[in-house]
């Protein structure tokens, strides 16, 4: 009898089971964070790090000399655990200002407005009744103020919330990005609370296009050159943020300096997050599940988990709900309405970055990958018509997809279905993949 190796895949809420012969499985690439054991809850591994500051100025100091404070906080798309971050952050406030006028500014980039109901049930009720919160409109140039130009050329211009407070701080996570390096820190700001163009211009296709704009890298990656400019700029003084384990539950937090705080949360991601790539014919990974896999924009990242570890032709699966289904018009018509992506691809890469328009990085991505790689996507089947007029496949379930993947390495040259190898990313997002 042949062994099998069982996989769950984070999908929505719950998994997605799957097993493949053992023989089969290359490899599995998976973080080493859940290998961080504390007997502390989550808040007290925050109010630790607050109480040791990077920089050593405590948050009650800063905001003695303040009237005002606007805290950034992270969108529905998410899942910074903000009920157990921000208790913490309110209270050393007021323990330094008792009268301090705070906003909590919401930083939804270029995302959709956060709903009522998503802020109530990210903050929790009692701070989403009693907290003062602002989201900010990316699109709504009365609502921003530039402020200064990156070192990119762009014009910087951010959420008036952000420039006219005394004391600007921020909550967020740190994890893997696919082509700002990381999450986190400066990305409060830039793209967190920035104007379209800001976003835009940062965001440029030779930027994306940038060898060192990937995942885990911060040297001499143009965008994150432009982040750090941005919050510099912007006066940002703060910051609490965490990292999470694979339940995302916090298993490190990093407070102070935002510069100090980051970088020092930087590296601990890279060491437990890095990864070897382990090639293979067929790549199987997921975007993490709820509220990662909310839609198929944010997939993105996770594919080119896969694509830094699968053979060039190999077929890429991925498993995402996509409960808010695709997640961005022009994304969509983007890929539905090309003739294929490499003339795609050809195109934005010609762009200018004056002339950088919405969801544009997203799709340069998203082409880069598909030139390489058939993608395979597992979700909800009122999706399969949009899946396949953006130039990928659909499939039911995990079995249909594994199937469908089998034959198309085949017919690319991969030797017979039962020789190909395959390697499981379950969380595509939790990854740093090298060579």
């Amino acid at each position: 009898m042949t062994d099998t190796l069982h996989f769950d895949i984070p999908y929505g809420r719950g998994t997605l089971p799957l097993e493949i012969p053992a023989g089969q499985v290359e490899g599995v690439l998976t973080s080493r964070v859940d290998e961080i054991r504390s007997d502390r809850g989550e808040a007290e591994i925050v109010r630790d790090a607050m109480a040791h500051p990077y920089g050593g100025t405590a948050l009650k100091e800063l905001a003695a000399a303040a009237s005002t404070c606007t805290v950034i906080i992270s969108d529905h798309t998410r899942p910074v655990p903000s009920r157990v971050i921000l208790p913490p952050m309110l209270t050393e406030l007021r323990e330094g200002n008792p009268d301090i006028d705070i906003t909590l500014l919401v930083a939804t980039g270029c995302h959709r407005g956060t709903t009522a109901a998503e802020l109530e049930a990210k903050l929790g009720t009692e701070i989403y009744q009693n907290e003062k919160i602002v989201v900010h409109d990316a699109t709504d140039p009365d609502r921003n103020e530039k402020i200064g130009v990156l070192p990119s050329g762009a014009d910087l211009i951010i959420d008036k919330t952000a420039v006219h407070t005394d004391l600007l701080i921020a909550e967020g996570f740190i994890e893997p990005h696919f082509f700002a390096g990381f999450s986190g820190g400066r990305k409060s700001v830039l793209p967190g609370i920035c104007d379209k163009v800001t976003v835009f211009g940062n965001h440029c296709a030779k930027f994306i296009n940038d060898p060192a704009a990937r995942t885990g890298i911060l040297a001499d990656n143009p965008i994150h050159t432009d982040m750090v400019s941005a919050a510099r700029q912007a006066h940002l003084a703060y910051i609490v943020n965490v990292v999470l384990d694979e339940g995302q539950r916090v298993a490190a937090a990093y407070a102070g300096d935002p510069f100090a705080a980051h970088e020092a949360g930087c590296g601990m991601v890279l060491q437990y997050f890095r990864t070897r790539a382990i090639p293979a014919d067929i790549g199987i990974t997921s975007n993490g599940g709820a509220p990662l896999d909310q839609n198929v924009y944010q997939c993105v990242k996770s594919m080119t988990a896969a694509e830094a570890t699968v053979r060039d032709g190999g077929p890429i699966i991925i498993c995402a709900e996509c409960a808010d289904g695709i997640g961005g018009d022009s994304f969509y018509r983007a890929l539905r309405d090309c003739r294929d992506a490499q003339s795609l691809l050809a195109q934005i890469s010609q762009v200018p970055q004056a002339e950088t328009i919405q969801d544009q990085w997203q799709v340069q991505i998203l082409a880069r990958i598909l030139i390489h790689h058939p993608v395979i996507m597992v979700t909800r089947p009122e999706l399969a018509e949009a899946i396949h007029e953006m130039k990928m496949h659909y499939a039911a379930n995990l079995q249909e997809a594994l199937q469908m993947a089998r034959r198309m390495a085949a017919d690319s040259g991969c030797r017979d279905t039962q020789e190909q190898k395959i390697t499981v990313i379950p969380n595509g997002i939790s990854v740093i993949v090298t060579d």
